[in-house]
């Protein structure tokens, strides 16, 4: 297949449809065009649309085999080779409204040398920055390059995350050498999101290091190097999150250890006062009984003495704490 007519290619509820000019930029697909493919043509759609949905059930530019690929059925990062293109699925941070950054958004790619068809639900945000360079025509020039920009792409968002979540592991850090306590739950997040990350971008960036090692005629050796970077800068934030899982787990025993002590110190408190009224108590218990005898039960100043006496009794008992450091 060395020519496509614009009407296959034409999806009316796509989200993006051109070909790239070889020079950085885009050239918009036409119904009455034919398309050479020395330049591949991209197609980016909504897989939950109508439109964009029967054109991937129906489509004979697609193989049978990436169809349900494409429409949403797959989850992890992967990736598989089909003859000379490749099956890609890929995970974004998740940059829409109304939703959390660790909720990542799927992305899926076919992609040979003559076409890219990519899917998505909710939106991905690195294929607007592709498309804003296509548009500014400093964007890729053909399909390796293409696929390096999007995976480059992605891999600053993750970054731009990771580092997010690097920066909040230091305030709790300091919070907690100031003896301040997160609140319920944030530790818990924080440590979820490392986790989920660590969980989805381990096998992205061994999709990219596969990537880097095919030998694919439209991707030359440079569009290589520069995946291979993207898998290595990937990696080392891949070990930020390995260290973000350690350092949030000795931040929780930090914080057991600091509700323990409180709740230690608490205790402690309660039982010095026990302690120092005890006596007091005790003398005031036995005072207390409707008995005859009772001494000074008859004398005018029987009472106020009897007070002065718990109170010296009650300093007595504090200063021989302090004495022995116990207060």
């Amino acid at each position: 297949m060395n020519v496509i007519e614009g009407k296959a290619l034409q999806v009316s509820d796509a989200i993006i449809a051109c070909q790239l000019d070889g020079k950085g930029g885009l050239i918009p697909i036409e119904d009455k065009d034919v398309l050479h493919c020395e330049r591949p043509c991209w197609l980016h759609l909504n897989y939950t649309h109508r439109e964009s949905a029967d054109w991937l059930q129906s489509t004979p530019l697609i193989p049978d085999t990436v169809r349900d690929a494409l429409a949403g059925d797959s989850m992890r990062p992967r990736v598989s080779r089909l003859g000379d293109g490749f099956m890609i699925v890929l995970r974004s941070v998740n940059h829409n409204a109304d939703s959390r950054p660790e909720q990542l958004v799927a992305m899926r790619v076919f992609i040979n040398d003559k076409l890219i068809v990519s899917t998505r639900r909710r939106k991905v945000y690195a294929v607007d920055a592709v498309l804003t360079d296509l548009q500014n025509g400093n964007g890729p020039e053909d399909g390796g390059s293409w696929l390096v920009d999007i995976c480059d792409a992605l891999t600053d968002h993750a970054s731009e995350f990771i580092e997010e979540l690097h920066d909040k592991i230091i305030e709790l850090e300091d919070a907690l050498l100031d003896q301040r306590i997160p609140a319920r739950g944030q530790l818990a997040l924080l440590r979820k999101q490392l986790i989920v990350m660590r969980r989805y971008m381990a096998p992205q960036r061994d999709v990219y290091s596969r990537l880097a090692s095919e030998k694919l005629p439209w991707m030359d050796d440079s569009d290589r190097r520069r995946m291979q970077e993207v898998s290595d800068r990937l990696g080392r934030g891949l070990d930020d999150l390995d260290a973000g899982v350690a350092r949030t787990a000795v931040l929780a025993d930090e914080v057991a250890s600091l509700m323990a002590e409180a709740m230690n110190r608490r205790t402690y408190t309660m039982s010095l006062l026990a302690m120092i009224f005890l006596p007091t108590t005790f003398l005031t218990g036995l005072f207390g009984v409707n008995l005859g005898g009772i001494p000074g039960g008859n004398w005018h100043l029987g009472f106020s003495v009897f007070c002065l006496l718990l109170l010296v009794l009650i300093l007595g008992v504090a200063w021989w704490l302090k004495r022995r450091k116990w207060l």
